[in-house]
């Protein structure tokens, strides 16, 4: 039995010229509207697949956890939509075995765990197993700079202290689960880890986490200025869409609107979208 939903972790504010990089905002603003202060909104959405006995998230978010000056930068809202997602699902935190964590980044490790009432770190979901791989944990625990920011030590270290984080090889396509293989990238940050769930139809739900955040990011120039190695972001989202296969559907973690689409090659030999809406919609 296979099944996949999307998760809604709430929403977040981002720089838009960070976000789209060396595209100008006359072109990116046509794509996510910022307010005032150039920020946009986006979305924090994970993957829920139930794949036989297994029950896998993928991503959380960036939690409840982070103070008032933290959230003064980010201004996140929504952030207790999964327990509503997973309800009307059918499922409770409690039902989740375990959490695949694309990459440390806050917005996507921040909600693994919450702050009970003594301020002691505890599991959000408390029967899982969170996963991430070793050579991407040294780099998110020694960070550099230009990351520090987007490490957070509350978000990452009581994984490891509380016996909670076990670490994937790295050999790319390995099998995580019966249906999900991981795709593994380097520009935006070390050995990020993207969901590759092969449906029973012979097509492919491909998660692509920050590797194409949103839909607006489908071009290839559309890199994020936070990524550490752009040029091989271009040269990562070139092999993706090389490899893609026609009906296979990408799902966006930060799109604020578009859940999902399919790809097509336009008559200059380009990957642009097809079809996008609801994941659920796109897969029937």
């Amino acid at each position: 039995m296979l099944k996949v939903h999307t998760i809604e972790q709430g929403k977040f504010k981002l720089d838009g010229g960070a976000m789209f990089g060396v595209v100008p905002k006359s072109m990116w603003q046509r794509l996510n509207t910022p307010d005032d202060n150039n920020m946009c909104t986006w979305s924090m959405r994970s993957l829920l697949i139930h794949d036989g006995d297994r029950v896998i998230l993928v991503d959380t978010g960036i939690g409840s956890k982070q103070d008032a000056k933290f959230r003064s930068h980010f201004e996140p809202f929504g952030e207790d939509l999964y327990i509503s997602d997973l309800q009307a699902l059918g499922y409770k935190p409690e039902d989740i075995t375990d959490v695949l964590l694309t990459h440390l980044h806050f917005d996507h490790v921040g909600g693994a765990l919450f702050f009970d009432s003594n301020d002691k770190p505890q599991p959000t979901y408390p029967n899982a197993t969170y996963w991430t791989n070793e050579k991407h944990f040294n780099w998110a625990s020694n960070p550099n700079a230009r990351e520090r920011a987007s490490f957070l030590k509350e978000n990452i270290q009581p994984l490891k202290e509380q016996k909670l984080l076990k670490f994937i090889d790295l050999e790319e396509g390995i099998q995580f689960s019966d249906h999900v293989s991981l795709r593994f990238v380097y520009g935006h940050t070390e050995a990020m880890m993207l969901p590759v769930i092969q449906l029973e139809d012979g097509r492919r739900i491909l998660y692509t986490a920050d590797l194409i955040p949103s839909s607006g990011h489908v071009g290839l120039p559309y890199v994020m200025s936070y990524d550490v190695r752009p040029l091989d972001t271009l040269t990562e989202k070139a092999a993706l869409f090389e490899d893609y296969k026609s009906g296979d559907i990408l799902v966006f973690e930060h799109d604020r609107s578009v859940e999902a689409a399919t790809l097509t090659k336009n008559d200059r030999g380009r990957m642009v979208i097809d079809t996008k809406g609801n994941m659920s919609d796109l897969i029937r």
